[in-house]
């Protein structure tokens, strides 16, 4: 995104942070207004620096106080997500960890896992795994939509068992 800015505008994000600071508009929706009207920006690229002027996307927060606040509430569920990120994290020293507000991804080439901490009772885990055929326990991705293949509901250590292992494993052998 900060790359196609600059291509568009011609000016870095760090230009456009500035603008916005100069003109004294902190408000999300002012300052894609202001972009939009004053400065020809589409939507999107107005969103984008807004959020980076604001310092309110996921990339300006600190990645462990993300995972905190999405298990606030849920701190029962916070030893599943541990135990998932240990085991996830052994499968090779490629895999790139991103928190963002409301899920944690987990990417080699391609995110291959995705965690959401869905109720104050029980974990979604989206994979993305090629054919492989939806079962009672792997359903189908449900609200992951496109960016999952699969999704398995977890509500206890017990569940993060060799079967969901080996399905995490096979999608992250996938993602390459």
């Amino acid at each position: 995104m900060e790359a196609g800015l600059e291509k568009q505008t011609g000016h870095s994000l760090a230009h456009w942070v500035d603008v916005v600071k100069k003109s004294g508009i902190e408000k999300h929706k002012a300052v894609i207004d202001f972009l939009k009207s004053e400065h020809g920006f589409t939507y999107g690229f107005a969103n984008f620096v807004a959020h980076k002027a604001n310092e309110s996307d996921a990339a300006s927060q600190d990645a462990s106080d993300l995972v905190v606040a999405q298990y606030q509430g849920k701190e029962s569920l916070r030893p599943i997500f541990d135990q998932l990120h240990k085991k996830i994290l052994a499968l090779g020293e490629d895999v790139t960890v991103t928190p963002k507000k409301t899920t944690v991804s987990f990417i080699r080439k391609f995110q291959f896992v995705l965690v959401k901490p869905a109720t104050k009772k029980r974990i979604d885990l989206g994979l993305k795994l090629n054919n492989k055929k939806i079962t009672d326990r792997l359903e189908a991705s449900g609200p992951f939509g496109s960016m999952c293949t699969h999704r398995v509901q977890i509500t206890s250590l017990k569940d993060v068992d060799d079967e969901l292992l080996g399905w995490i494993k096979a999608a992250y052998e996938q993602s390459v």
